[in-house]
């Protein structure tokens, strides 16, 4: 054993050593999709007097905890997001309302004098016929207010306490901040020249236009005394609950700026178990049969890149754990779809080092094997390079489990090439140093040509004779993709048209017909009604409250009985014309990266060839859904990166093994090159597909509703991919060629040879 590989085996073992130890010390942080909860992103308001900036909402978002923390919600999460957007997660939290009546709320708070009780019908002053503020206290007296003595921001601290000492039972004690206090007491005083039991003795503390408290000054203070600043305490009759969210409301009641809620979530923890549950028998059956199908075609090696891809399982999921990743849905379906796409850089590399032993028979099992690492290192770079800037526009461009899915994306092809160049590296290594091993042809899997292989090579189809056929084909297959997005149409979700879609299970069946007249009913005859998984009842409208959505779950229920909310979402107007112009950003942005890199590694037409196939792959997989009458939605735009990291990838492939040919002899015919790169290249082509596959007809079987969508972009993806790789882009760059006369100088070759004679590299040399 070469010191190179006990390097390799050293540090595989000390990161499996490290990562085995995170995922038994450590627990993953589940997304809200995940474990249950609700999900709020609240957006700061600029109001008549206050911007709405970072440092403006950060105070809110303080404001906003104190609320929370009241609520007793176990580890709730905010963050800010942005300029001027929070972030509310608060798991076991199912009914939103619960939450919005808290946190919600977009009034200043404000203490005002009581000029006495206003008689029915009054909404003036008699002597100025000006419009007054008129409110019913706690027990529906309607009391005429006068202005803001104080506003909510001076409260310093409001806390609930029992006084046994007193049997004033709960009470709520108020602190003030200096110059506020000052007022409290001058508002107090004011009030205490009216004799005890007038209305006027009354200080009504109002929040969003209703009075949440209007206790009397006690008849012990005297006129113009006023109440300290510092003890002044609420009593009434009181429970626990009530005391707690007086004093809840008094201290937080003072936002910086006005909040609107712009999106919402709510998932039942049902279905979030439902999907772990169901995201890890994917995983284990699609890993199971990767790993039985990889072993069945490199036979020992492909054992030993199944051991290795069991180690990049664990490693990219203590990453996740360690780094504290928070996983979500779409990040859990990505951790899934990662191990398909682990093998790639170990079929490459077999793939290579089979060619090699084909060509040099005689040549010792160790020495093919290093070089089929050596020649397929660029290959895997470039590859894993255009997925890593698939997962960074996942990130940057991306919101909510969209940019967990980048992040697990991009954790995962790090992991993955960490197993492929060092643990697969190290094991393939010491097993060929055996003897039994290299002398035995049938036990390795790398000594003999694959069938794929034998086929191709028996057969030798002269595919790009006529390029333009090919590319006539694929613009066949996209204008019926086209005509399905203008004939049928695309059917945005909630998150890019904004609006609220609910999805609730039923104790009674309800099929759709019955249900939609019962909303219809019931005041709701614009929304959509639908079936999802296990005959739960889908329902999808415009602008809709947490009351009128309360409404909708007690009509529904007249019909299905006990009526459990399992998904809500909710995304303002706002929000979604930016998520939709996001998503147009991300795919625009994407297609210019990946050009330019291409361009960069290879030449211009490769580069456009490539882009070329990466659109058509986009059109044909956006046109499917159309057709199929399946939502477009955020999970989809992560498929839908994906499926264009993945087209990137083996168009790759195809030009790396094209360049390497072509520099090696170039006087040799582009398109002749170019048949002999797709035909060697097909075997990994098909080889890692597959791998891939395995697991998204896990999933898609697997996964339920929530991931069947997923799923299913990706598998047209793969499958146009894999075409577009070698009938679209390479022949797109043939056609391109044609424009370029003079080839392209050779590495290490002088100018003067640069500058011979130009002929055109489709040119196969017959004459007439």
């Amino acid at each position: 054993m070469t010191r190179a590989t006990t390097v390799r085996a050293v540090l595989a073992v000390a990161v499996l050593l490290v990562s085995v130890y995170i995922t038994l010390t450590m627990s993953p942080r589940l997304g809200l999709d995940l474990q249950g909860g609700t999900r709020m992103v609240l957006q700061a308001k600029d109001s008549a007097t206050v911007e709405a900036d970072r440092e403006t909402t950060d105070r809110t978002l303080e404001v906003l905890r104190q609320r929370v923390d009241s609520l007793g919600v176990a580890e709730p999460v905010l963050t800010r997001s942005g300029e001027d957007r929070i972030i509310v997660e608060l798991p076991d939290v199912q009914d939103p309302r619960q939450a919005a009546a808290v946190i919600g709320r977009t009034a200043q708070l404000s203490f005002h004098e009581v000029l006495g009780a206003a008689p029915p019908g009054t909404d003036t002053a008699p002597e100025t016929g000006e419009k007054r503020l008129i409110l019913p206290d706690e027990q529906g007296t309607r009391l005429d207010l006068g202005p803001v003595r104080l506003s909510g921001a001076g409260v310093k601290d409001a806390t609930a306490f029992f006084e046994a000492q007193q049997a004033a039972g709960w009470t709520v004690k108020l602190d003030f901040h200096k110059d506020a206090g000052k007022d409290w007491t001058k508002l107090t005083g004011e009030a205490a020249c009216h004799p005890a039991g007038d209305e006027r003795r009354r200080v009504a503390i109002v929040l969003d236009e209703k009075v949440i408290s209007s206790p009397q000054v006690d008849p012990s203070v005297g006129c113009q005394a006023g109440l300290p600043s510092g003890g002044t305490q609420i009593t009434g009759s009181f429970t626990a609950k009530e005391a707690r969210d007086l004093a809840l409301l008094i201290k937080g009641g003072a936002l910086p700026v006005p909040v609107e809620i712009v999106e919402q979530r709510t998932v039942g923890p049902t279905l979030g178990a439902a999907a772990i549950d169901a995201s890890a028998q994917a995983a284990l059956i699609g890993a199971a049969a990767t790993a039985l199908f990889i072993t069945f075609v490199y036979r020992l090696f492909g054992a030993l890149a199944a051991v290795a891809l069991a180690a990049y399982g664990v490693i990219s999921y203590a990453a996740l754990v360690g780094l504290g990743v928070t996983l979500t849905l779409p990040g859990l379906a990505g951790f899934v779809l990662a191990i398909g796409m682990a093998v790639d850089a170990n079929v490459l590399v077999f793939e290579r080092a089979r060619e090699e032993c084909q060509d040099r028979p005689t040549r010792s099992l160790r020495s093919a094997l290093t070089t089929g690492f050596q020649k397929a290192f660029s290959a895997v770079a470039d590859s894993n390079i255009t997925t890593l800037l698939a997962a960074g526009l996942l990130f940057f461009l991306g919101s909510g489990p969209v940019k967990g899915f980048g992040v697990t994306l991009a954790i995962g092809v790090i992991a993955s090439m960490f197993s492929a160049l060092v643990i697969a590296r190290a094991l393939t290594e010491i097993a060929a140093g055996s003897r039994f091993v290299s002398d035995y042809r049938g036990v390795n899997g790398i000594a003999r040509p694959g069938s794929v292989r034998t086929w191709l090579t028996r057969k030798d189809p002269q595919l790009f004779r006529k390029p333009v056929q090919w590319l006539v084909i694929s613009t066949a297959l996209v204008a019926v993709a086209v005509a399905g997005i203008v004939v049928r149409g695309v059917d945005l979700g909630v998150e890019f048209t904004g609006g609220r879609l609910v999805e609730y299970s039923t104790s009674r069946p309800v099929d759709v017909e019955t249900a939609r007249s019962t909303l219809a009913d019931a005041g709701f005859g614009d929304a959509e009604i639908t079936t999802a998984g296990d005959g739960d009842i889908s329902v999808r409208t415009g602008k809709l409250d947490n009351d009128g959505e309360y409404a909708l779950r007690t009509a529904l229920a007249t019909e299905g009985g006990e009526t459990t909310k399992v998904r809500d979402e909710l995304i303002g107007p706002s929000l979604g014309d930016e998520l939709r112009r996001n998503a147009l950003i991300a795919l625009g942005v994407a297609v210019l990266v990946q050009l330019a890199y291409l361009a960069v590694r290879f030449r211009w037409t490769f580069a456009v060839g490539s882009v070329i196939a990466m659109v058509h792959d986009v059109i044909i997989v956006v046109g499917a859904f159309a057709w199929l009458g399946r939502p477009v939605d955020g999970i989809f735009l992560a498929a839908l990166l994906t499926v264009i990291g993945y087209s990137v990838n083996d168009s790759v492939v195809v030009f790396d093994r094209v360049r390497e040919l072509w520099a090696g002899n170039r006087k040799t015919p582009l398109a002749t090159v170019a048949r002999r790169a797709v035909l060697q290249t097909v075997p990994r082509t098909v080889n890692t597909g597959m791998g891939a596959l395995f697991i998204l007809v896990a999933l898609a079987v697997l996964g339920g509703d929530s991931l069947a969508d997923f799923a299913l972009a990706l598998l047209i993806g793969i499958v146009v991919g894999t075409w577009s790789s070698v009938f679209t882009a390479v022949p797109g760059a043939l056609v391109l060629e044609r424009t370029t006369t003079a080839p392209p100088p050779v590495p290490g070759k002088s100018s003067r040879r640069a500058r011979a004679p130009r002929r055109d590299p489709l040119d196969n040399g017959a004459r007439v």
